[in-house]
């Protein structure tokens, strides 16, 4: 009975360990999987991709940008139905300033939201009107998380959509576009354009530290079956 006690006890413990293992183990895979999907994310949240595409053919109003749309450049027509000043804005260059945002609607039932330019040249091209069709080019970004003023009538207080469902009963896309270039049918829309901020991934850490997780994890795998047969060096 003793001998048979024991060996439940042994198989139990034995058991243990490796499932204290197998966990560290799927740690250190899952470490593993995070660092490559951050080096995938640089590389699309850094790449800026030159070739034009429709906006539709890229996403959709209502849904969360698709990752392989961001930093595309997109093409869309419609025309502007209303302006917002978006203050404190940081261009690539670090440079603050207040941006001259408008809300496009394309079709009948669907609208996104395009930096056009510095607030301060707002009144450039006055013979604009907001029933002529504007044909835009830019580059999509993901909506801005962090408020960078106080929301008021004509401000908003970030690049998102989220911030002007109240105003307006269209399907929204999410993110905004930051146009490039601007055009009506018989004219080239000129005026200072501002550029993206510095891109970064989502995803938190950075590479060599996700790595240095996965040597740690699978240290520690180590570490447990080892002890086992380090007890069994030690004990007289």
């Amino acid at each position: 009975m003793t001998r048979q006690s024991n060996f439940v006890t042994k198989a139990l413990q034995a058991v243990a360990v490796l499932l204290i293992a197998a966990v560290f183990v799927g740690l250190g895979i899952w470490q593993l999987q995070r660092a490559a999907d951050l080096k995938s994310s640089l590389k699309v949240a850094t790449t800026i991709d030159t070739n034009v595409v429709a906006l539709e053919s890229v996403t959709a109003p209502r849904e969360a940008i698709p990752a392989t749309a961001l930093n595309k450049t997109v093409s869309a027509t419609g025309h502007y139905i209303t302006n917002f000043k978006a203050p404190n804005q940081i261009d690539g260059a670090g440079k603050v300033a207040d941006w001259e945002v408008a809300l496009l609607q394309i079709g009948t039932n669907s609208a996104i939201l395009v930096v056009r330019g510095l607030w301060s040249e707002r009144l450039l091209n006055p013979d604009i009107q907001q029933s002529m069709n504007i044909d835009v080019t830019g580059l999509l970004v993901a909506s801005q998380f962090g408020d960078r003023a106080e929301n008021a009538p004509g401000v908003i207080s970030r690049l998102d959509s989220a911030v002007v469902t109240s105003l307006t009963d269209l399907d929204l896309y999410d993110g905004y576009i930051l146009a490039t270039s601007e055009a009506t049918r018989d004219q080239k829309l000129d005026r200072t354009r501002v550029t993206p901020e510095k891109l970064q991934s989502k995803i938190p850490g950075f590479y060599w530290q996700h790595l240095s997780y996965v040597v740690i994890w699978w240290l520690m795998a180590g570490v447990v079956l080892y002890l086992p047969f380090y007890r069994r060096r030690v004990t007289p």
